[in-house]
């Protein structure tokens, strides 16, 4: 059972890919308080969500993906503006309108590693995830699966500035040495692989 405690929810700004909304809502003793969230969805399936019950839709799709020929991690370095630098991240991308995960994840992991995927692991698959939930409501799936073909940049949209990479669990071992820009995910699925 949910506990609703939002009361109101306004505008602040709206982009293509993400929107400022003004939570007003009680907190535990019921005072009235205010939070700022950020969305990927429009204020519509906001207010149908938290004051209809409408069901969530998953965002976008992470992929932690093995190479099965190579046997090693697909692992991407990525600029990304609000660093204002690269980050080492694991492919991923938001789900279009009306798309499946399974269709999300073929297409991201082609566009942006040029690889095909094979197949999907359900038993370890998370459908929906937050990875920053004190900011924003966006959700993932964390999608593990195996993928074949050989590593292109020639599928990469023109705002996509992306390296992808193959890493063996020696590479991932190094990696995770280095003072470089990691996204939590990628940091999590290095650790995970070099210990399985």
């Amino acid at each position: 059972m949910k506990d609703k405690r939002i009361t109101k929810l306004t505008t602040l700004a709206e982009t293509k890919f993400l929107s400022l909304f003004n939570a007003e809502y009680k907190n535990k003793k019921g005072a009235t308080k205010h939070w700022t969230i950020a969305s990927r969805k429009s204020l519509e399936i906001l207010k149908e969500q938290y004051f209809q019950d409408r069901k969530e839709k998953v965002d976008a799709v992470v992929m932690n993906a093995i190479h099965k020929e190579s046997e090693k991690l697909v692992l991407i370095k990525q600029f990304r503006v609000p660093l204002n630098d690269f980050i080492y991240e694991l492919p991923a991308g938001l789900i279009d309108s009306n798309e499946s995960i399974e269709s999300a994840v073929a297409r991201e992991l082609k566009e942006e590693t040029g690889l095909s995927l094979l197949e999907i692991d359900e038993e370890k698959t998370r459908n929906i995830a937050y990875v920053s939930p004190g900011m924003t409501d966006e959700s993932l799936a964390l999608v593990y699966c195996s993928c074949t073909g050989e590593i292109t940049g020639k599928y990469l949209e023109e705002n996509e500035d992306i390296e992808a990479m193959l890493i063996s669990r020696n590479e991932a071992e190094e990696l995770l040495k280095k003072d470089v820009k990691m996204d939590i995910k990628a940091y999590m699925a290095l650790l995970s692989f070099i210990n399985c």
